[in-house]
């Protein structure tokens, strides 16, 4: 007995087959894409081995990929500040992390009462956010407010309120609230009874994870880099940051190969030359190393964050 066509087996095509046009355009983009990190990719390389270069090598054949010389006088240049070297990493840390919850904090908050409609002040301090963006009072005076009026001369919070809120670090995270958090949701809360600050630590910070991701690296990478801050308002040693404490080793450096007296024996102890160029790579790997560890984990919300409030299709 023959099968009819309605007891015949079904086959069902789960595959969908790929044009050679789009394997062709595929691999053009990858090869690009590959091509453009490694073209990134090499001054980053040629930083970590120009580090470990001799350096009379840098000197008689220039940066390379494949140095004749080995050396780790320019390294050595930088750790031998040894315990001052590990107090401003300690410091550092401290100001970075510190100072990105508590900026995220504020910022959020701030965020969250100009994203209102119906908090009267939202216009009000809207403007008010805007105005440091447009003027500023200049160094000087800033200078003379945290010292004489705040006092905070070698304080640490010399180091974390200046850079703690950013004009447009709120305006990316109120573009967050206003198009990625459903105002029936706070309605909702308010309507069971939930007040502002009950909607906004339960409700409105949770869903701003991939913001908060996105300003806090931006902030933390703010907090790390910053150098001139402590030169105006740190004298102390101890309260000194990394960033700091590399810029005076610079000095140092500069002041040796500026002086025409300086003995013989330090010049042998730096292995005949003064390590200008590989201790400045040394330093710079000292300062990015932390940034490059930490980079990976925030990516996704980094770039989920800044394209937040994007023209959709």
């Amino acid at each position: 007995m023959e099968k009819t066509a309605a007891n015949a087996p079904v086959k069902f095509n789960t595959g969908m087959k790929i044009q050679p046009k789009q394997i062709v355009g595929q691999t053009i983009l990858t090869f690009f894409v590959v091509l453009f990190t490694l073209f990134c990719f090499a001054p980053v390389l040629l930083t970590f081995i120009s580090a470990f270069t001799d350096e009379m090598t840098i000197n008689q054949n220039g940066f390379s990929f494949w140095p004749e010389k080995w050396s780790m006088v320019g390294m050595n240049s930088v750790l031998k500040y040894g315990n001052k070297l590990f107090t401003s990493y300690a410091v550092t840390i401290f100001v970075t992390v510190f100072g990105t919850f508590f900026g995220l904090l504020v910022m959020s908050m701030y965020a969250y009462s100009i994203s209102r409609k119906g908090f009267k002040l939202a216009g009000f301090l809207s403007l008010f956010l805007l105005i440091p963006m447009l003027f500023n009072g200049g160094q000087l005076s800033g200078y003379m407010i945290f010292t004489r009026y705040y006092g905070l001369k070698n304080s640490l919070l010399a180091l974390i309120l200046p850079l703690c809120v950013s004009t447009m670090n709120v305006i990316i995270l109120r573009t967050y609230i206003a198009n990625s958090i459903p105002g029936e949701l706070m309605e909702a809360a308010k309507i069971d009874g939930a007040g502002d600050y009950r909607t906004f630590f339960q409700i409105t910070l949770p869903l701003l994870k991939p913001s908060l991701a996105a300003v806090g690296f931006m902030l933390a990478t703010t907090y790390w880099n910053d150098w001139q801050n402590a030169l105006l308002y740190i004298s102390e040693d101890k309260l000194k940051p990394l960033q700091l404490l590399l810029v005076n080793i610079q000095k140092n450096i500069s002041f040796l190969l500026n002086n025409t007296n300086v003995p013989a024996s330090v010049r042998a102890a730096m292995g005949g030359a003064i390590p200008q160029y590989s201790s400045t790579m040394a330093t710079v790997i000292v300062v990015i190393g932390p940034i490059m560890v930490v980079y990976p984990f925030f990516q996704k919300y980094f770039i989920k964050g800044l394209t937040v409030g994007s023209v959709k299709g």
